[in-house]
């Protein structure tokens, strides 16, 4: 990827294969944060590096979800080095994230139960690095939500398409200011404050593609909880599986 005053960073993609990439590079994104759920960093690594070439970078990226389903608080990470699991408390988490050096983000604030509200993000602010403020499959009820709470804890925004589906990559974007040719380059940018400016495509087709996100909601709480929970067994990311050898024994909530 060449050097550029500014880099398109779509903050936050689901899935990747090659008509991911492909979108991408029509609509003129640099980078992609790739943190599909309930997958280990180590793949998700493995999986970054292969889509990754000189016209698009693939970043890893780990959403991961804090506290039992009665208090659940959902955290983006980027630079992680190590796995670190779901079902964990938000403080382990945090402490986590902050032990390996990465970028903490707040992805999708209030929304539903499964987001930090204003309480958490104000109780956390002084160790997160920036709040959501544009999110493709949000109503804009809890986009503008997400921009009051940016700017009352005083944290960088960020925007991202969260595409669940295909033809939603490249519907939002961060632009920085800087170059991002790297994953420690997108890291520094997070942690550093880099100026930026959150854009995102307009009109019906944007609309309608919002939609179909918001109702791909939908089946991720039914019928794709249903299979996770009763029928694929324990999650890859579960602190208990082996591939974490018990160092999460201490913060696990179940």
């Amino acid at each position: 990827m060449s050097a550029s005053a500014t880099t398109r960073v779509d903050m936050h993609v689901k899935l990747l294969d090659e008509r991911v990439v492909e979108r991408a590079k029509a609509n003129d994104i640099d980078v992609l944060v790739y943190a599909p759920h309930f997958a280990r960093l180590p793949a998700i690594r493995a999986t970054a590096e292969r889509f990754s070439d000189d016209e698009l970078l693939v970043v890893p990226g780990r959403e991961v979800f804090t506290g039992s389903w009665r208090d659940r608080r959902h955290l983006l990470a980027v630079g992680l080095a190590e796995p670190v699991p779901d079902f964990i408390t938000l403080e382990g988490a945090m402490a986590e994230f902050e032990r390996q050096g990465a970028a903490v983000l707040v992805p999708h604030p209030t929304l539903l139960n499964v987001s930090m509200n204003e309480e958490d993000v104000a109780s956390y602010a002084g160790r997160l690095h920036a709040v959501e403020t544009y999110n493709a499959k949000c109503p804009p009820t809890y986009n503008r939500r997400g921009q009051r709470l940016a700017g009352d804890v005083g944290l960088p925004g960020f925007g991202s398409s969260y595409a669940h589906l295909r033809g939603t990559v490249g519907e939002a974007w961060t632009r920085f200011g800087v170059p991002v040719e790297s994953e420690s380059d997108l890291v520094e940018a997070l942690a550093e404050g880099a100026p930026r400016r959150v854009v995102h495509r307009g009109g019906l087709g944007h609309r309608l593609r919002s939609l179909a996100e918001l109702s791909h909601l939908g089946y991720e709480n039914t019928w794709g909880k249903i299979d996770r929970l009763f029928l694929s067994g324990m999650e890859p990311t579960h602190p208990n599986h082996l591939a974490y050898g018990g160092r999460f024994d201490d913060v696990c909530v179940y």
